[in-house]
């Protein structure tokens, strides 16, 4: 199993202006390390909402330094976060001050497409204020369904645009998002899409 990359400095630094990573930060990190073989011929990764770049760094470290790594998140606090764990393990991200993937023409050249959305069941009114704010509360809160923003990028055609042919997207959900429901709107914009059942994750 490939280590959890030093995260040390997030709380310590960052306290509650960015996520901490938790067990779906860990549970996309498995999934990734079950798929590494398929992953190796990764050109270009693309992490929406990298919150503290844990998962970026632990895709570089397993895919190596061949690749291209591109991160976005709305929050400038997840920002500098990302850019200083990417630092401490030894890797190269670029790192974009962004919602989703706005402003980045990447249209087709995406190999690897990484996604921990807000996925909590708020109000609407709720994730359209966390949003609007961009910090903390953008990273969690996801409106009636939990799937906001996920369901804005999915009717936008966003991700089918974005991936190369045979490139691969993770999307974390939980029970409440309808995960099947998902994947058959996935499905609807010609994705092969399925769901896949976190194992217990690992720890920090």
């Amino acid at each position: 199993m490939l280590p959890t990359p030093d995260i040390a400095h997030v709380r310590r630094t960052y306290g509650d202006a960015v996520y901490d990573p938790a067990e779906d930060t860990f549970a996309l990190m498995d999934a990734l390390e079950q798929d590494a073989q398929v992953l190796q011929n990764t050109s270009l990764c693309v992490e929406i909402g990298s919150g503290s770049g844990c998962v970026s760094t632990f895709a570089a470290q397993l895919v190596g330094p061949h690749a291209a790594y591109v991160c976005t998140d709305i929050n400038a606090a997840a920002t500098l976060c990302t850019r200083e764990t990417a630092e401490r393990n030894h890797v190269a991200l670029d790192v974009v001050r962004a919602s989703t993937l706005d402003g980045l023409r990447l249209t087709g050249l995406v190999d690897l497409l990484l996604f921990n959305p807000p996925y909590v069941v708020t109000s609407d009114e709720e994730e359209a204020a966390a949003q609007a704010h961009a910090d903390l509360a953008g990273a969690w809160a996801g409106g009636t369904y939990g799937t906001a923003l996920l369901q804005r990028m999915i009717d936008d055609g966003i991700f089918e645009r974005t991936l190369r042919s045979g490139g691969r997207l993770y999307v974390v959900t939980i029970k409440q998002n309808d995960p099947e429901g998902l994947v058959r709107q996935l499905s609807a914009h010609g994705l092969d899409a399925d769901v896949h059942r976190a194992a217990p994750p690992r720890k920090s």
